[in-house]
């Protein structure tokens, strides 16, 4: 190994993960940490801690300050870890210039896949499909103009740095267009420094397959199989498996395949992951390049998990010179996966049943994670840490993994170690991770890009079912349901006993005691507006005396990275603004006054208002969506259904029932041939799924 010290330029879980990888090579480890961290448990893990200047996420982005770090704790290597400054080309050339090894890939590597539109370009110079999209930065004005030439499909627009989901939105309805657009901008400047996005044709139902690469400096390519990502809210992965259950082996052979070649053509070196989309219902052309993560990436866990490689030390070697047939990592067989593994993301969010996500925080009183045979938590949390909404919501990540080839044990063991999480202080993800492992979806390898968006409510339900097996705070007295004792054990023989049990009570009761509201003074005659969510204000769209109408943007709030728009709840006029732009909010603290009142609206929405025939594209669609049914627009198949002497239905009930009388009802139902058709085939051919039913 030719350095001996490590400093690892990253926080939280993954901080852990390396340091306890290169304490295995015998590394000397440094962690760094910001104000925010300095109660953090990676400090501790590491062998050394230094603190750097600064809060948040702009501490860990300082390049000059990581890099004076490394050289002041005598640290020959980095390891930036996933996010901040893991893909900054920039960073990588000036550890170079400082005589340090950067643990990833080369810096024309991450300046190459770090611009996605160039990535693209190269995807199809190696002759990997590529979808129908746009390969450089675009402007507001050429997002519109591609979205044109969709024939009405819809298009997505992504940030051209970084990944994770920030900087993307999905925009089916040209209307939505320029506020997608700026919110893609805002976040990806705020997430990567660089606001520039692009644009491509969205598939509605495709599987996000992923194939792990690793290359050395020789030029030489090795993959550790593939994994399946579709699990997705909001574009960022919430459960990941490796391999992908149900996947057709010829299309995992092609991605693969496609995978290999691409990286070979690139002379990729290190470790990244490259990306697919899979759509089985198009037979010509299966699957679709759309980016590469030139870095470890937070699912790296279960790939480990079914391959037996440690691929964080593995990215170690590799950055120290080992070749991959050092490492024994040129073997095929490497890549065969042993069973299949699952990881859960446990988020500090809270999912409302009406699919309304809240970031969450506060202090953790109780973290004992699961453990036992097949179950590993990759975590940071300890009893008594204080969250902070300056960071990412990820706090663990539970991964169950079972040897055998039947997928449902391992979602099996995942299932009962969430159960057994204990978790307390603040709101997680866990019931809703507990539904999506649940579903049958999920066991059955049905679950797309979009499955976690269109099952939300139904996903974020608390499930009826779900046991916890651990002692919580609140229940140590044993569950009636459960058998044993209800109520409270006390000692009969002692006449003070009962007291003493309602004194311990009453004190647990003032320990768990919400935070009182907040502190304000109301002007009279107005209503405050409330931030939902603990975070930063990203702007304050009104100034005092402004008119704002119900539904209005009114101010915009970023926590845990991503940004919620607060819009008004009234129609009324700003009476006073209480926070301004970099501001940190507290959950439920009004962000401005509005004195309710009637308001006035301009001409155009004047003239809309009384354009008595306007039809919204909304409507329009659901309008279109309903034709299908009818027998004019279905020529073909009443014509057939003439040719045999027969009558078409709609003429049957025409005749049975008085006009207007029989009320249908689940005409936009279709058939499940997905795997054979897309959605628009089936909307047109299998309205209602052949059936009439109504009232």
């Amino acid at each position: 190994m030719p350095f001996n010290a490590l400093l690892i330029a990253n926080r939280g879980e993954i901080a852990i993960r390396i340091a306890r990888a290169a304490a295995d090579l015998g590394l000397r480890t440094v962690a760094v940490y910001s104000e925010d961290d300095a109660a953090s448990l990676h400090i501790r893990v590491a062998d050394e801690a230094v603190a750097l200047d600064g809060r948040g996420a702009a501490a860990y982005l300082d390049e000059a300050a990581i890099v004076a770090a490394a050289k002041a704790a005598g640290c020959e290597a980095v390891h930036p870890g996933y996010g901040f400054l893991s893909e900054r080309a920039s960073f990588a050339r000036r550890c170079a210039d400082a005589g340090i090894v950067f643990v990833g890939p080369r810096a024309e590597h991450l300046e190459l896949f770090g611009d996605k539109g160039r990535a693209r370009a190269a995807a199809i110079a190696a002759g990997v499909p590529v979808l129908k999209g746009v390969d450089r930065a675009v402007s507001l004005d050429k997002a519109r103009a591609f979205m044109a030439t969709l024939d009405g499909g819809a298009m997505i627009i992504k940030a051209i740095a970084g990944g994770g989901g920030r900087g993307t939105r999905v925009v089916a309805d040209a209307a939505e267009i320029e506020s997608a657009y700026a919110r893609c901008q805002s976040e990806a400047q705020a997430a990567f420094g660089v606001a520039d996005v692009y644009v491509e044709e969205f598939i509605t139902h495709a599987r996000h397959i992923e194939v792990q690469i690793l290359g050395d400096a020789d030029g030489a390519v090795a993959h550790l199989g593939e994994r399946e990502c579709s699990v997705q809210r909001r574009h960022q992965k919430v459960v990941e498996i490796a391999p992908a259950p149900a996947l057709p082996e010829e299309t995992r052979d092609g991605v693969i395949e496609a995978a290999v070649r691409f990286a070979e053509n690139e002379r990729y070196a290190n470790l990244g992951t490259f990306e697919f989309l899979v759509d089985e219902t198009r037979a010509e052309q299966p699957f679709v390049f759309i980016e590469t993560n030139a870095r470890l990436q937070v699912e790296h866990t279960v790939t480990e998990e079914v391959t037996g490689v440690d691929i964080v030390q593995s990215q170690i070697r590799l950055a120290a010179g080992a070749t991959l047939a050092e490492l024994g990592l040129d073997d095929p067989d490497i890549a065969r996966p042993r069973g299949y593994a699952i990881q859960a993301r446990v988020n500090l969010e809270t999912i409302g049943e009406d699919g309304s996500v809240r970031p969450a925080g506060g202090t953790l009183s109780a973290y004992e994670a699961p453990n036992g045979p097949g179950v590993r938590t990759d975590g940071f949390g300890y009893a008594g840490y204080r969250t902070s909404t300056a960071f990412d919501s990820l706090l663990a990540k539970v991964i169950g993994h079972s040897p055998t080839r039947d997928f449902g044990n391992a979602v099996a063991r995942l299932s009962r170690a969430l159960s057994e999480f204990r978790l307390e202080g603040v709101g997680t993800n866990i019931p809703f991770l507990h539904n999506v492992i649940n579903h049958d979806d999920f066991a059955t390898g049905r679950v797309t890009t979009r499955w976690v968006d269109e099952h939300l409510a139904e996903l974020a339900t608390p499930p009826a079912s779900a046991r916890q097996r651990f002692v919580a705070a609140e229940s140590a007295t044993p569950d009636p349901a459960q058998g044993g004792f209800a109520g409270a054990r006390v000692d009969t023989s002692d006449p003070l006993a009962l007291f003493d049990h309602d004194a311990k009570v009453k004190a647990q009761a003032v320990q768990t005691e919400p935070e009182p509201a907040p502190d304000f003074d109301t002007p009279e005659g107005t209503s405050g507006l409330s931030s939902p969510i603990q975070g930063t204000i990203v702007s304050v769209d009104v100034a005092a005396g402004d008119e704002v109408r119900e539904g209005q943007q009114v101010a915009v709030v970023e926590a845990m990275k991503m940004e919620h728009v607060i819009a008004a709840d009234r129609d009324g006029i700003v009476r006073e603004i209480t926070m301004a732009e970099g501001d940190v909010v507290r959950e439920g603290y009004p962000i401005v006054f509005i004195e309710e009142a009637d308001v006035s609206v301009d001409a155009a929405a004047m003239a809309e208002e009384q354009d008595l025939d306007y039809i919204r594209p909304d409507l329009q669609q659901t309008y279109d969506r309903h034709a299908y049914i009818y027998d004019e627009n279905r020529a073909e198949a009443v014509a057939k259904r003439t040719a045999r002497g027969y009558r078409m239905p709609r003429e049957n009930i025409a005749q049975l029932m008085d006009e207007g009388s029989f009320k249908e009802y689940w005409p936009l139902i279709v058939a499940r041939q997905h795997r054979r058709h897309d959605m628009e085939t089936l909307r047109k051919n299998t309205p209602a799924d052949g059936l009439i039913a109504g009232i």
